[in-house]
């Protein structure tokens, strides 16, 4: 299997999101999500849309499932940057249709790993990013810039199940040479 790139470049990220955007919401959806969770694609394309939002009908801050390898229960953040695409997409389709929020068009199946990956690496051809971009370029963002940001390799590493902290620094594609300059913002 071929490892792929994180988007380093909050310009690319912006310019993918443009062209995802303006191509298909779901496409878009899919990036977002990914992009601001962290969760592998096998777990984001499992996300049905009731899993999303209360009894009451506001949308969750936490996205609880269940890790596939482990069956241990697990929980993101959702941002609102994810709740506003969610809800975005949600007013375009039928939502009584919408049994998973990647759903595919023909069947009331989420897409496949392979379609998501399509999606993914043809935008970022198309966009003109040079590097390997695929599915996992999207979980290998968010632990790039959460942390740039300031977040602990050890939380990132718990975030990603990986054994040690070298595997997620290797995972996120940052070497002892690369210079990061991390932005703790306490902002009191």
């Amino acid at each position: 299997m071929e490892t792929v790139d994180a988007l380093r470049d909050l310009e690319q990220i912006n310019v993918l999101k443009n062209y995802l955007k303006e191509h298909s919401y779901r496409d878009y959806l899919l990036f977002v999500v990914g992009i601001n969770t962290g969760l592998k694609i096998s777990e984001l394309l499992l996300i049905k849309v009731k899993e999303l939002f209360n009894s009451d009908g506001e949308m969750k801050d936490f996205y609880h499932y269940s890790e596939l390898e482990s069956e241990r229960r697990k929980s993101v953040y959702l941002n609102k940057k994810v709740k506003e695409a969610v809800k975005s997409y949600l007013d375009q389709v039928d939502s009584e249709q919408q049994i998973y929020l990647f759903q595919s068009r023909k069947f009331k199946q989420p897409i496949t790993r392979q379609q998501a990956y399509r999606i993914i690496h043809e935008a970022a051809v198309k966009v003109g990013i040079e590097g390997k971009i695929g599915t996992n370029s999207l979980a290998k963002t968010f632990g790039f810039h959460a942390f740039k940001q300031g977040v602990s390799i050890a939380l990132l590493q718990k975030h990603f199940n990986h054994s040690t902290p070298a595997e997620t620094l290797k995972f996120l594609g940052i070497t002892k040479e690369d210079l990061i300059t991390t932005q703790i913002d306490v902002n009191l």
